[in-house]
């Protein structure tokens, strides 16, 4: 058994002064007090003195990064883009496709279905990598309009047989869709989709207030990088951001690198969403991590220069790290380590609904999986933990 102290512990719902968290087989069997239990005989101790222990990060939108696309053909393209992520106190992520010719997406479905079951039944090893817990596809079933950087002749429109294509090629790990709820056989999808568990996400869309409220009555909870690819709000035409801003039942993500919104804006949608229903995303590209260059977004490339990818012009994705993130809400919005780790842990996965099991639902509590991060007072990732591993 291990013994994990601390100065501070965020489950991240409570604040334990002084805590002890014992693992044992890479699981969590105890979270308390030093004050209210003393260590156990014969466990091995890991003391972190002003420090914070929280659960790992979570990302569910990324595209790769340390010079990797998680969608590009290779036996071992995860590895490095995992590693990477580890280092930044990411302990799980959704890998991110982006709208590419409809082969090259299903080949890229099958291999990313294949990695997910591998790290399922695979103990974590002596490398420490962040794990893949399901797929997200973001597009093709996105707006022609607010398509950003994804290709225009790879766009589809949505039907129940293309979802069904790849559906099967994924196996069933496609947790999280994003889709343009004014698209014609935008509600069918969206609605068998959510039927299947997915959390369908609104996004890369163009849809009035009136065409959002029809994607969410149909089963959409969720919203991918709010602002950005999205239609503009206006006060007399709303639009999907009206909804999206005001809607409880909807979950929100955000890209707070302070590039793809002004800090301003962070804060804004902070309050609009609360503490309850704000994500932190990185939307990272295959640049994150490295030089100034050019990468590949898929079928793209983008050139980074000064910490923004661009191609044609356009934003296309991040170099953003979650840990960063973290640190830029406590900055723009002036909230604590504690609320800022929420976005980061807890909100993602009840978003992509991982709060039905009991091992990865961003929360420290007994029967967890042991995934944590060391942080220090002001945000910085000083250890990161994975299945026990890593200490």
């Amino acid at each position: 058994m291990i013994a994990i102290t601390a100065a501070t512990l965020f489950t991240p719902l409570e604040r334990i002064e002084q805590p002890l968290l014992l693992v044992e087989d890479g699981f969590i069997v105890e979270v308390t007090s030093r004050a209210c239990r003393e260590l156990p005989e014969e466990s091995r101790l890991l003391d972190f003195p002003d420090s914070v222990l929280a659960p790992g990060f979570i990302d569910i939108h990324i595209h790769g990064g340390a010079g990797h696309d998680v969608i590009e053909a290779g036996v071992d393209a995860l590895s490095p883009v995992e590693r990477l992520l580890a280092r930044h106190g990411v302990t799980s992520y959704f890998p991110t496709t982006v709208t590419a010719p409809l082969e090259a997406t299903l080949s890229a479905l099958v291999r990313l279905a294949d990695a997910i079951e591998a790290a399922d039944r695979s103990p974590q090893s002596g490398e420490l990598r962040a794990r893949p817990l399901g797929i997200h596809l973001e597009g093709p079933f996105i707006s022609h309009s607010r398509r950003g950087v994804h290709p225009p002749e790879n766009l589809l429109l949505p039907s129940l047989a293309a979802f069904e294509r790849f559906w099967q090629a994924g196996r069933g790990h496609i947790r999280v869709l994003t889709i343009a709820p004014e698209l014609p056989g935008a509600i069918e999808v969206i609605t068998e989709a959510a039927k299947r568990g997915v959390c369908v996400s609104l996004g890369h869309s163009d849809a009035t207030l009136s065409a959002a409220h029809a994607g969410v009555a149909a089963g959409a909870r969720h919203a991918t990088h709010t602002f950005n690819a999205m239609r503009p709000l206006d006060h007399r035409d709303p639009g999907i951001l009206g909804l999206v801003l005001t809607d409880s039942r909807l979950s929100a993500d955000i890209i707070a690198d302070g590039i793809h919104l002004d800090p301003a804006i962070v804060e804004l949608f902070l309050k609009a969403k609360g503490p309850d229903a704000a994500v932190l995303i990185t939307d990272a590209t295959a640049a994150t991590g490295m030089p100034d260059g050019r990468y590949r977004l898929g079928s793209l490339e983008v050139e980074v220069k000064d910490g923004r990818c661009r191609s044609g012009g356009n934003l296309a994705g991040s170099v953003l790290t979650m840990d960063l993130a973290v640190r830029n809400v406590m900055q723009f919005a002036q909230w604590d380590l504690q609320q800022a780790v929420r976005l980061a842990t807890l909100n993602p996965a009840r978003a992509v609904h991982l709060n039905s099991g009991v091992n990865r639902d961003g929360l420290l509590k007994p029967g967890a999986l042991a995934d944590l991060v060391v942080l220090s007072p002001k945000g910085e990732v000083k250890n990161t933990i994975i299945r026990g591993a890593g200490i």
